[in-house]
């Protein structure tokens, strides 16, 4: 656990990054499917 305090960090901002993209093409694909199906918003 000697990793310096910015290597951490910048684990933490990548890894909720991903995650946010992740969450962004679930829901496109999501928007898509119901779009595909008839559903409009």
């Amino acid at each position: 656990m000697n990793n310096p305090l910015w290597k951490r960090l910048l684990w933490l901002v990548a890894i909720w990054g991903a995650s946010v993209m992740a969450l962004g093409v679930v829901s496109l694909a999501l928007r898509l499917l119901m779009s595909a199906a008839g559903l409009k918003s």
